[in-house]
């Protein structure tokens, strides 16, 4: 699959949206990837995790366990683990850091990587890395989606995409002046009630 056959997946499914969007980094963009409408597709999601799956184990060879940040990344961790033949669990926050949680483990010399959604600044990932860091076992890399920093976020690990997109995004004082004009939008997860 190449990019282009991503990111017309993430059209067709009208996940490619446009606009004044607050990221859950808090920064604005005027382009949002609202990835649940993949999700709410099973034959779609299949199609981009089965691509994502080829794209890792050709990059990284055998997985064992996937894990991927609650809430967002869930399906697409657990649908990527179903075609790498891996297992598939995920961390959730305690405390207000990510943990492996409800008796999942990662076991000596098991090869994991880590698969998130969509990337922006990486600080999703790289608190996911660090729950897995706590762990034994070979951490070998990451795999997303959609890298929307164009390749620039520095998550602490490799990081494989099924589509690098450079899509803007300005802190809240730094907005041009065609995206300040138009309504903030807020549609991400992070940040709502636990």
């Amino acid at each position: 699959m190449t990019e282009s056959d991503v990111l017309d997946e993430f059209r067709a499914a009208g996940a490619l949206l446009e606009g004044h969007f607050i990221l859950s980094s808090g920064l604005h963009s005027p382009v949002f990837f609202q990835k649940t409408f993949i999700f709410q597709d099973p034959a779609r999601t299949e199609r981009v995790c089965k691509a994502l799956a080829a794209k890792a184990r050709a990059a990284f060879g055998a997985i064992d366990v996937v894990v991927s940040p609650a809430i967002g990344a869930i399906i697409p961790g657990y649908e990527t683990a179903r075609h790498l033949g891996a297992r598939a669990i995920f961390v959730e926050r305690e405390g207000g850091r990510f943990q492996l949680r409800r008796g999942f483990e990662i076991r000596p010399g098991e090869r994991v990587l880590m698969v998130e959604d969509v990337v922006t600044t990486g600080l999703s990932s790289r608190e996911c890395l660090d729950a897995i860091r706590d762990h034994p076992g070979d951490l070998v890399g990451a795999a997303c989606l959609i890298d929307r920093s164009g390749g620039r976020a520095d998550i602490g690990a490799p990081l494989i995409a099924l589509a690098r997109v450079d899509a803007p995004a300005y802190p809240a004082d730094q907005l041009p002046p065609e995206l300040a004009k138009l309504p903030a939008v807020k549609p991400g997860s992070r940040g709502l009630g636990a």
